[in-house]
């Protein structure tokens, strides 16, 4: 998929665990780790919105178009 998620990477940065992520945020270890993964079909603008504002980043940050 030429969508990459870099959210491992902004997670290390902030020095934060998925599971506090995922508190902060409000959704489930397990939907992040689905996103995390890369194996999310979409993710909602809200979701992105509170990812970048827990971790002070941009969505570039986090999401990345690479062609195959």
């Amino acid at each position: 998929m030429p969508i990459i998620v870099n959210l491992d990477i902004m997670l290390a940065k902030r020095e934060m665990k998925s599971k506090d992520l995922a508190e902060t945020i409000g959704i489930t270890t397990a939907n992040l780790s689905i996103l995390k993964s890369g194996k999310a079909k979409a993710v909602r603008f809200s979701t992105l919105e509170a990812i970048c504002k827990a971790l002070d980043c941009q969505p570039s940050d986090i999401l990345e178009y690479k062609e195959d």
